[in-house]
């Protein structure tokens, strides 16, 4: 990457942090992005929405599987095929202090944490309507914040992953009517 486009990347990178300063010293908020980034980890929200939905209907026991199998997938082509390629640094080694949150062991970028959420809501509107819709994609857009605001990716960081989970996402989409 040439010294202009990091530059400017850098530029985007900071004004976002300064954008979600405010919101690291608001309570609520603290608790909201500790959470999210939590649940983020390893994909657990993606699992467990799987699992509450085949217990709220038994027919989707299957789609629970399937689900948590593709999140295998994912975390697997992007941590150990794709990630590898960067070695871009943390903001931080542990995060911004207000958070506490497990400490992360391969680079940066792109962000797991939104490659997996957008994965995984993209895959979730196969069987679902829209009002659930709109909430994985919610769901989606917190946990990859929560990566920002705890200061342990950068905001390009969290798009770029997005962009990954939502192309991996529409081939898992179209590849799940083969199962």
């Amino acid at each position: 990457m040439n010294e202009s486009r990091r530059a400017k990347l850098q530029a985007f990178d900071l004004k976002v942090d300064r954008l979600l300063e405010p919101t690291r010293n608001f309570t609520p908020t603290i608790w909201l992005f500790t959470t999210a980034t939590a649940l983020g980890d390893f994909g657990m929200l993606w699992h467990i929405v799987g699992i509450v939905r085949a217990v709220a209907d038994n027919s989707r026991a299957k789609q629970a599987l399937i689900l948590s199998a593709l999140m295998g997938v994912e975390s697997l082509i992007l941590n150990q095929g794709i990630k590898p390629f960067f070695k871009r640094k943390r903001p931080t080694i542990k995060g911004d202090t207000r958070f506490k949150i497990r400490t992360p062991r391969t680079s940066s970028f792109p962000s797991g944490h939104a490659s997996s959420a957008f994965f995984a809501a993209v895959v979730l509107t196969r069987w679902s309507s829209s009002p659930a819709i709109a909430t994985w994609f919610v769901f989606a857009v917190i946990v990859a914040t929560s990566r920002v605001v705890v200061r342990i990716h950068h905001a390009s960081d969290i798009f770029a992953g997005a962009l990954i989970g939502t192309a991996m996402g529409l081939v898992a989409h179209f590849a799940i009517s083969f199962f």
